[in-house]
């Protein structure tokens, strides 16, 4: 409307575009030829083809970079979904775990001791750790160590206060968290003659 009332009215641009209600810049664009997208949307094609690995950023680079050609980033990803070209994003790969042992009620005293570890929060947002040893045979629980940081010695030196209050177990029943799986917790079972 407005083009049509510069041309046929001799308005001038200002006011045309003020009384339609359409900014001057929208007055004056010149859309990109269609060629040119695609020829764009050829080079990505190719490149995606090609390369498939290749994302948005990469095909970008190469046309800039490699071919020299000065297209617009913007204009560029337009034609890439447009085209249906996004990278599918690949879910994490889980680890295979190995089939757990499943749980046995021991048949006599100080046989198995499970231990684990429980997360709690304050309530100013910190979170704290809690070290439970549980006596299997009858469901008692025989050390609750809390504080904000449980490394591999502390719970070395809970397992040495359980000991000393009750008999050693043949074996302690845990799951693989890094306190349990450190050189320092192996190396004091072995000594101590505890299966873990």
């Amino acid at each position: 409307m407005a083009i049509r009332a510069v041309r046929e009215r001799s308005v001038t641009v200002r006011l045309a575009c003020d009384t339609f209600g359409v900014s001057q810049t929208s007055y004056r664009h010149q859309a990109k030829s269609s060629a040119e997208n695609e020829a764009i949307a050829d080079w990505l094609i190719k490149l995606t083809h090609n390369q498939r690995n290749w994302g948005l950023g990469l095909c970008f680079l190469y046309l800039r970079k490699v071919k020299g050609l000065k297209y617009n980033h913007k204009r560029v990803y337009r034609i890439y979904r447009e085209l249906e070209l996004n990278m599918r994003i690949k879910p994490r790969k889980r680890l295979v775990r190995e089939q757990p042992e499943p749980l046995v009620v021991p048949a006599a005293l100080n046989e198995i001791r499970p231990m684990d570890f429980m997360y709690d929060q304050l309530a100013d947002g910190r979170s704290i750790r809690l070290f439970n040893v549980i006596y299997d045979y009858n469901r008692e629980g025989l050390c609750i160590d809390v504080d904000f940081s449980l490394p591999s010695l502390r719970v070395i030196r809970a397992l040495n206060q359980v000991i000393k209050w009750r008999v050693k177990p043949l074996m302690i029943r845990c799951d693989n968290g890094p306190e349990y799986v450190s050189e320092g917790l192996t190396d004091w079972a072995t000594q101590q003659g505890i299966t873990l």
